[in-house]
């Protein structure tokens, strides 16, 4: 079974445009198969994408960490010109897909194929997430844990969640790592706001 998290060139393509609406106004992205969520925006980004572009003081470098098709980071961006953003993701497909999506929406985004933070050295003001859940618990906190660490001093880490798929037990982990609260609860997704001690 093919999976969105690897990295697999062998999935099948079939690109396609996707459109979708975002606080009542239209957008299109380029999606194709082996992608998460290829057939529109899912609902945790949803609600991360809406959380993120109402901060008020958003601004700096973001980074969209398992980017996918880079919804989050271009609305982001979108709402915020003046950030500097970059947007991962192990899968080879996504990153190309990003791009591709950056340049539609006349934005000059960074676009990374990186394994986590393996190709990812700077710090961040803001870094946001919608974590492949089905990886585990073994693969996703140490992935919240490194992203703590590419944090700016004032930085802050948002992680979406469900309920159901484990968000009070991140909570609990991250607890013993940072400053840590849920910012938003909607429809059982948990948008978690961390901060570094």
């Amino acid at each position: 079974m093919r999976h969105y998290f690897i990295n697999d060139p062998l999935a099948p393509v079939n690109q396609k445009e996707i459109t979708f609406w975002f606080l009542g106004v239209s957008g299109s992205l380029t999606s194709a198969d082996g992608v998460f969520s290829k057939d529109g925006i899912d609902y945790g980004s949803r609600v991360l994408a809406e959380t993120v572009v109402a901060l008020p003081d958003l601004s700096g470098s973001l980074l969209d960490l398992g980017c996918g098709l880079g919804v989050i980071g271009l609305l982001a961006k979108k709402y915020h010109p003046g950030l500097d953003v970059t947007l991962s993701d192990v899968n080879e497909r996504a990153v190309g897909l990003a791009r591709v999506n950056s340049a539609a929406w006349e934005q000059d985004n960074r676009t990374v194929v990186s394994d986590g933070f393996s190709e990812i050295h700077e710090l961040f003001d803001c870094i946001v997430t919608n974590p492949p859940i089905r990886t585990g618990k073994s693969v996703i906190y140490p992935l919240f844990d490194d992203a703590l660490e590419h944090l700016k001093p004032q930085g802050r880490l948002y992680i979406v969640m469900r309920r159901s798929q484990g968000a009070e037990s991140a909570v609990d982990h991250l607890r013993g790592l940072c400053d840590v609260a849920v910012v938003r609860k909607e429809r059982g997704y948990w948008v978690m706001q961390c901060r570094r001690r």
